[in-house]
């Protein structure tokens, strides 16, 4: 009875005082709003977080990469305009990339649009970002980019006349190496009066020819440039001829020649704009035109298509065997042999 009793006297007191303190819902409800305003703020603070470690990553992950290769450096903006192979730095990630933007990509395996963005540069910047800070103009031969066995070459052309669009002399001349890096570039000096320095196209003016080197000095340097490389280029005779040198036929490798090149002109040559923009999604010769920016297009156009053209050029110049030339011997030694019998006899 008493155990009852006390179960009924307890129940009592549980339901007095409910009646006298009831439920308040709205701190329920404040409570359980806050804890709920809470956990979004902090799942929003872990997402900026998370975004800003990703950016952090991507940005350090290309510097990293570009300070472990031979193309490391900044970007310093040489020059005095597109004549000089600067670009706007403009527009950052829209449009096609430049030839220089293109081979350093290509070479540190990022896409164009990522390393321009990373560098904060517009993927149409003509300055190259090589490891000698950048495109010397007028620099004549570099003292830091390495030879090596490749080179491309372009030219600059201006008019002397009459009719000045028909005659056409030297007034700059620019290399690069096998990965886009001007390995010379000078203004020439034209022995006879100019009528058209085309400057809208050539990029060629007047106040060049304050610092342009003689025909004969630019022909020196680049004669022992040429020794024992391969030459690429767009119609190289244009420019050999612009120069007064020759070189080897087995060591020209021409794109505006190449027949898987052609076949896009229907067997006519095709401008080098052209191949660039249809082939490397680059573009060139927008408005003046770069010489060095040329002569990387083409050795772009050269590397993306190096086992063809090896090809092409292995029909053109077949090796002569070793084999064949020491049969051929033996077989002189043969005729020497029969000659010495009939003298004896």
């Amino acid at each position: 009875m008493e155990l009852k009793n006390l179960s009924s006297n307890w129940k009592k007191l549980q339901e007095t005082l409910q009646k006298d303190n009831p439920p308040n819902p709205s701190k329920v409800l404040k409570r359980k709003s806050s804890t709920t305003s809470t956990e979004i703020l902090d799942q929003r603070h872990q997402s900026v977080k998370r975004r800003k470690a990703e950016t952090h990553t991507k940005s350090v992950g290309f510097t990293r990469k570009s300070m472990e290769t031979r193309l490391q450096g900044q970007i310093n903006g040489k020059g005095d305009g597109k004549a000089n192979g600067v670009g706007s730095g403009s527009g950052i990630g829209s449009g096609k990339p430049s030839a220089s933007l293109a081979l350093w990509a290509e070479d540190n395996d990022i896409p164009a649009a990522d390393l321009a963005e990373a560098y904060g540069v517009s993927v149409t910047n003509t300055t190259f970002l090589g490891a000698n800070g950048g495109d010397k103009v007028n620099e004549g031969l570099s003292a830091t980019a390495e030879v090596g066995r490749y080179i491309a070459i372009d030219c600059e052309m201006v008019g002397v006349g009459p009719p000045p669009s028909e005659t056409s002399v030297l007034a700059r001349v620019s290399v690069v190496n096998y990965h886009g890096q001007q390995v010379y570039d000078s203004f020439v000096q034209p022995k006879e009066y100019v009528t058209d320095w085309r400057t809208h196209v050539s990029g060629i003016a007047p106040r060049h020819m304050a610092t342009a080197r003689s025909l004969e000095e630019v022909q020196k340097d680049i004669s022992d440039l040429l020794d024992g490389r391969i030459l690429i280029g767009h119609a190289i005779r244009h420019d050999l001829n612009a120069l007064l040198l020759g070189h080897p036929k087995r060591d020209i490798r021409d794109t505006s020649r190449h027949a898987a090149f052609r076949k896009l002109s229907a067997g006519r040559t095709p401008a080098l704009k052209k191949l660039s923009k249809e082939l490397l999604g680059i573009e060139i010769q927008g408005g003046e035109h770069s010489s060095v920016e040329d002569a990387r297009a083409c050795m772009l156009l050269f590397r993306r298509n190096k086992d063809a053209f090896e090809v092409e050029h292995a029909q053109k110049f077949p090796m002569r065997s070793k084999q064949g030339v020491a049969e051929g011997g033996g077989t002189d030694e043969k005729v020497k042999r029969k000659k010495k019998r009939k003298g004896k006899k």
